[in-house]
């Protein structure tokens, strides 16, 4: 699968800078960004600041690898997203996240699924040529 496509270039990219923000905007509330005196880890928990911390970085490098136009940058975002919205649709209590978080993390999905489809279709037509 090729990312190289030029057609696919900016979609890309929009994809990129999503991931990239919702990475740095778990980041935040990692560092406890608008929580004033109280500590991340007391309002998370152990496990959930570690599975934020984890879908943080896998998120923030998945944008980075989009960004390079790297297959495994879409693989890693798929692969992150998912776990953690199955992680939350199981209804685990470490997982929290916004209406408006869930919304985010479903159209990344659907981007990427685009992303992959629009992929897959361009290489079959160079094939075909």
């Amino acid at each position: 699968m090729s990312f190289k496509s030029p057609q696919l270039g900016l979609y890309i990219r929009i994809v990129a800078l999503l991931s990239l923000a919702l990475g740095l905007s778990d980041a935040g509330r990692l560092l406890g960004v608008n929580l004033g005196a109280t500590s991340p880890v007391a309002v998370l928990g152990p496990t959930g600041f570690v599975l934020l911390g984890v879908f943080s970085l896998s998120r923030l490098f998945a944008g980075v690898g989009l960004w390079l136009k790297a297959s495994w940058g879409a693989v890693l975002l798929v692969g992150s997203t998912t776990a953690e919205l199955a992680l939350y649709l199981a209804g685990s209590p470490d997982i929290r996240m916004s209406a408006f978080g869930f919304a985010v993390r479903i159209v990344l999905l659907v981007a990427i699924s685009v992303i992959f489809a629009l992929s897959f279709r361009f290489s079959r037509a160079q094939a075909a040529d």
